[in-house]
């Protein structure tokens, strides 16, 4: 029985490059990277690292609440509990997340709401890395993280790059949201490029578009059946 953290395995002892548990530590190893950027940048540098991030980060987590966890809660014993409590940390992060995009990159609430976000992302991490996907491999044969891997791949790379803390974090209400809040997220993030490559008006006028899909991708958030699935503890109004 395997009780070894993923993080102290190499490729070959995780199921080889297409196995889910490689794709996970290779996010994990990139998240990483990410937080002591962003911790030791400042103004546009901070902001467009912020971004990066949440392409990071908003992707791995759904792909992990529509493909892993409902196969965890199905063939692990304890799937239930070791999935809410990763569902949970999902949930703070996508509201924590929330309140960072108001903030100044520069001011104190800024730094104190990512300091927390880190905080939160990290334990995520331990919690996966040291848990619930060592338990993930005993239970699954190399093929069957290798087809896990492709399917979570497929996911990651066309869900929501954004926050959004009301859609369920459990099938059916994230994955009905996969769709319209894709698209919204990945133009928004094109838009928010452009800004930063623009000055003056012309950088103003991609930053107004990209409030405006903002608010859009809001009230489809609130779409009754986007939060269909959630627990209490992971439900917001």
């Amino acid at each position: 029985m395997t009780t070894t953290s993923i993080a102290s395995q190499n490729e070959d002892e995780l199921g080889g490059p297409r196995s889910v548990l490689v794709r996970q530590k290779r996010d994990h190893v990139e998240l990483d990277r990410l937080l002591h950027r962003i911790a030791d940048a400042a103004g546009p540098q901070r902001q467009a690292l912020i971004n990066e991030l949440c392409r990071l980060v908003f992707p791995h987590a759904f792909a992990e609440e529509s493909v892993l966890w409902p196969v965890v809660r199905a063939t692990l014993t304890d799937g239930e509990e070791l999935t809410s409590r990763i569902e949970r940390e999902h949930q703070e992060v996508n509201e924590l997340f929330t309140q960072l995009e108001q903030a100044d990159p520069d001011s104190d609430t800024h730094h104190a709401l990512f300091d927390q976000i880190t905080e939160l992302l990290r334990e995520d991490v331990r919690d996966e890395e040291d848990d619930l996907l060592p338990q993930l491999q005993d239970a699954f044969s190399t093929s069957q993280l290798a087809r896990l891997g492709l399917q979570w791949e497929v996911v990651r790379r066309t869900a929501p790059t954004r926050p959004h803390p009301v859609v369920a974090r459990r099938p059916p209400g994230n994955v009905l949201a996969a769709l319209p809040l894709t698209v919204i997220d990945r133009a928004r993030d094109h838009l928010d490029r452009a800004a930063r490559r623009v000055s003056g008006s012309g950088g103003d006028r991609y930053r107004a578009m990209s409030s405006r899909l903002a608010a859009v991708a809001g009230r489809i958030e609130h779409v009754p059946l986007l939060t269909r699935g959630d627990r209490p503890e992971t439900h917001r109004e």
